[in-house]
């Protein structure tokens, strides 16, 4: 199955839902308007509000059933087709049962349905691991997320990351575990950790990415917050990344733009034929699980 990604690499305004999902529809007009347009469109984390908000989280998460219809309307007015179908992935904040969550979620869309059918919101993660060090403090103002799913699209087995969780090499291979074809990765990366021209954070993603899509056989899509927030910097560098670990498409680390990337999902099935490592993990997952458990049991020596 081939089809074409597109990673949306913009920049939000701060706090300001409504200009947000405005640029959202803004990219679903310049999406269809390609000669060859994408079916799988993805926003980068928190891509609705902007990501340092603090308290004022609050004042911009919503309920997914609330954002899905406000997507879904802006799909509906920004596409010409009677019949178009597009599958959208994008962060925001959520309110669900009295908390806020960090989360991102993957909609299908399509011209056939009305603005209140909800049976096009496939799946939403929380994110799972919140960072609380150098500049972030997410678990003042998250709850945290507690699962790593997989879940069947129009378009392969699939697993949506936020961020952190990826820094955390068993959240991937969970994923893979679990069958995910492609790792969807939604960011909001400051930069930090700068040595002349280097700059850490986009250095580690550029080593970490690769890492995961050619250690699991999968196609990473990698999209990533742009603009300033109190004078944080966020590192775009969005990218699409094949089975082998190779780079097929990359984004400025800087700037607003499109990344798109055509992608075979048999390429998965003849990668892992070649190099059966996750074949191996799957085999010997028992005694992980066995090593997990008496590490979870509590303080102990090695």
């Amino acid at each position: 199955m081939t089809f074409r990604i597109l990673t949306a690499q913009i920049k939000p305004k701060k706090g300001d839902y409504r200009h947000n999902l405005c640029k959202i529809g803004d990219v679903i007009s310049q999406a269809e308007s390609m000669d060859s347009p994408p079916n799988v469109i993805v926003f980068p984390e928190t891509v609705l509000s902007g990501y340092f908000l603090e308290g004022g989280v609050r004042e911009v998460a919503k309920t997914r059933e609330e954002l899905f219809k406000d997507i879904h309307r802006i799909y509906l007015e920004r596409t010409q087709s009677d019949t178009g179908k597009l599958d959208l992935i994008t962060g925001f904040y959520e309110l669900d049962d009295g908390k806020y969550y960090n989360s991102a979620m993957y909609l299908s869309l399509s011209k056939g349905k009305p603005v209140e059918d909800q049976s096009g919101i496939v799946h939403v993660h929380r994110k799972f691991f919140l960072p609380t060090y150098g500049v972030f403090d997410e678990k003042r103002f998250v709850a945290r997320g507690r699962t790593i799913r997989t879940f069947d699209t129009r378009f392969g087995r699939v697993a949506v990351l936020i961020c952190e969780d990826v820094w955390h090499s068993i959240t991937s291979s969970i994923a893979a575990l679990k069958g995910a074809q492609i790792i969807y990765i939604l960011s909001a990366s400051p930069g930090r950790e700068f040595s002349g021209e280097q700059v850490g954070n986009i250095s580690k993603w550029a080593t970490l990415l690769p890492a995961i899509a050619e250690e699991h056989s999968v196609f990473v899509v990698y999209s990533g917050l742009v603009g300033f927030e109190g004078g944080k910097g966020f590192t775009g560098s969005s990218c699409i990344i094949d089975p082998w670990g190779k780079t097929v498409a990359i984004g400025s680390a800087m700037n607003e733009c499109l990344v798109v990337a055509d992608i075979d999902l048999d390429d998965v099935a003849i990668v892992r034929a070649g190099s059966p490592l996750l074949t191996d993990l799957e085999a010997n997952v028992g005694d992980l699980a066995m090593e997990m458990d008496f590490i979870a049991r509590g303080p102990h020596r090695i």
